[in-house]
Parts: C-alpha cells; structure tokens; sequence
C-alpha cells in the first residue's frame, strides 16, 4: 500500500511530534546557512554594486576598470568574495564568485569554459568528500546555487555570446538572467528589449530557473510562473542613500532628470528580484542544485567509473586467460617435443 492510500489517523490525545518543525529550526540556525552565487558579465556592467545592494552590505569591490586607460584582463579568473551576514539570529554565508575578464577579449571563443570548469570542479569536490570513507558530518557546500548573468541594455537581445554561454551555463546550474543598467533605456524600450529577451529564451530553448516539479503546490507553481513573466529582471543598482525632495531617505540614483529609486516596482525590478533570491526561493535555490543539478553530475561519473571498472575487470580477465593459455601451449609443446624426441 502506498503512503498516499494509507488512512491518516488522529491521536485521541495530544502527542508533540509536531515540534520537530521547532527542533529542525533550532539545529538549523546553530548551523546556519550557505548561499553560493556566481555573476557572469561584461566588465562595467555593476555586478559589484547589485550584489552590495542586494544585501544592504559591502560584500564586493569592483574588479572592473576605473578609467579607459587601464589594461583590460588578460584572461578570466575567479574571484569569491565570502561574508557571514546574520538576520533575527539567521546566519546565512554569502560567498560571491566573480568573473573579471568575460567577454571583454576581442577573440571570446569558448570563454565560458573556465566557469564551467569551476562549477564542475566544486561538484567534483563534494562528491569525492561525500565518498569518502572518513567522511565530515557536515560537508561544506561550495557548489554554485545560482547564477546571475547580467545581459547588456543594448535593445536588440542576446550577443553571440550569451547565446553560447547561456546554453552551456543553464545545464549545470540554476541560471537568473537580468538586464543591467536598465535604467540606460525608456520604460517603452525596456518592454520591447523584455519581449525580445523572452522571445530568444523560448527559441534557443534555454532551460532557466526556476523549474516546476510535481511536488509543488498550485501556489507554488503561479508563483514561479509570475517569476518567469518576469524573466529577465531590469535592474538598477545603488548603494548610495539620497534624500527625496519630501525628505524621504531612499536607496537610488540622482540624475539631471530625476531621481531613480531602486526600490520602486515602477523605476525597475529590484525589489523582484531580491524577494525572489532572499524570501521566496533561497531554499529552494540551494536544494534544486542537490537534487537536480549535482544529481545529474553524480549519476554521470558515478555511471563511468562502473563502467571503467567493468572494463578494467574484463582486460584483467583477459590478461589472465591469456597467461593461462600461454602456459598451456608451452608445456603442450615441449610434451610433444619430447614425446617425438623418444619416437625418433
């Protein structure tokens, strides 16, 4: 009988299991939490200044150029920048892994590989940890749970580039794309270059997060398909504070037409956005990474070293039987030649 046809029973009396949910929490937050983000764009498009704005801290300095004069990066590299952020007694440790140098060569052929490569290295280095025989309790969590890829406000879509990248990067990790600066286009602008983006994301077939399962609830399932409407969020980011005219203090920009508020739905999707890494889906963020994308990893290599030690058992076996049938057709041959020997 399975557990859903089994009959649900209510105790007469009141018994307590139901504080295990108190019991979980409170290990839980004496361990605290690990949230591992990668961003992945062109030089100078404020993947520094969104993460800082996305968790009110100075989590990252910029890797980017100050002036035009400067030496462009010869090549990518990774840079993580790690902090234990703490919220009502929540510990939560942000480590960022920035990628200075992506795209900006005149030659990016198959710059993207190193990114991969990292985020196949970390899955790597779990799982020989998970198989190890001494292995830690609590093994630490460096797998990538979400990548933001910062699109350039250029209003006609994907580059080449992202094409490549995005098709690569969305089959080993939960991807967020976003459209930087959006604050450089009109709201009409930023619309059409919206429904553009959507368009060549159902085209090329690019498997974003967030996913459905059929775990989820029907609350659940509109929400991640309210978030996918959003897709791509049009961010602008600040980590400066301004004063309104009204007197009001606010996290934005001050321009010669205005000021933007980062923290209005109307100027940008800021507020989507963080609601959607921090309060919506950060749980959910962590464990699709186990559950799916470090799965389909360990299924793979797990599968070929099987088959690798099916193979080397079967040489072995052959080297064997091969050593056997040497000896026998020596010894054979020298009875023969003897017994040949004696007739003659």
């Amino acid at each position: 009988m399975s557990e859903s046809q089994q009959e649900l029973i209510q105790p007469s009396n009141y018994v307590g299991f139901d504080t295990i949910t108190t019991q979980i929490e409170s290990r839980l937050l004496k361990r605290g939490f690990n949230l591992n983000i990668m961003c992945v764009g062109y030089s100078g498009l404020g993947k520094s200044t969104l993460i800082n704005t996305l968790f009110s801290s100075k989590i990252m300095s910029t890797s980017g150029r100050d002036s035009a004069i400067e030496p462009i990066e010869k090549t990518l590299e990774m840079k993580m920048h790690s902090h234990t952020l703490i919220e009502n007694n929540v510990r939560l440790r942000v480590n960022v892994i920035d990628t200075p140098g992506f795209g900006d060569q005149i030659n990016n052929e198959k710059c993207w590989e190193p990114i991969l490569k990292y985020i196949k290295d970390q899955q790597n280095q779990y799982l020989r940890r998970e198989l190890n025989a001494s292995r830690d309790r609590f093994i630490p969590d460096t797998r990538v749970h979400c990548i933001l890829y910062f699109i350039q406000p250029n209003g006609y879509g994907l580059k080449p580039l992202d094409i490549q990248a995005l098709k690569k990067l969305t089959e080993v990790a939960n991807v967020t794309p976003i459209i930087a600066k959006s604050d450089t286009l009109t709201l009409d602008e930023r619309s059409k270059f919206k429904k553009i983006l959507q368009e060549q994301f159902k085209y090329y077939g690019f498997k974003l997060y967030p996913f459905d399962s059929e775990e989820l609830t029907e609350q659940e399932r509109e929400l991640n398909e309210d978030i996918r409407a959003l897709l791509p969020f049009a961010i602008v980011g600040s980590e400066d504070i301004i004063e309104t005219q009204n007197g009001d203090s606010i996290r934005g920009r001050r321009t010669k037409w205005g000021v933007i508020n980062v923290e209005d739905v109307s100027h940008c999707d800021f507020v989507y956005l963080r609601d959607f890494l921090t309060r919506t889906h950060l749980h959910d963020l962590i464990e699709s990474t186990a559950l799916v994308h470090y799965e389909t990893f360990r299924s793979k290599q797990l599968n070929a070293l099987r088959e690798n030690a099916s193979t080397r058992s079967a040489q072995f076996t052959n080297l064997q039987q091969n050593k056997t049938d040497n000896k026998d057709g020596f010894v054979s041959n020298n009875s023969n030649t003897g017994e040949h020997s004696i007739a003659v």
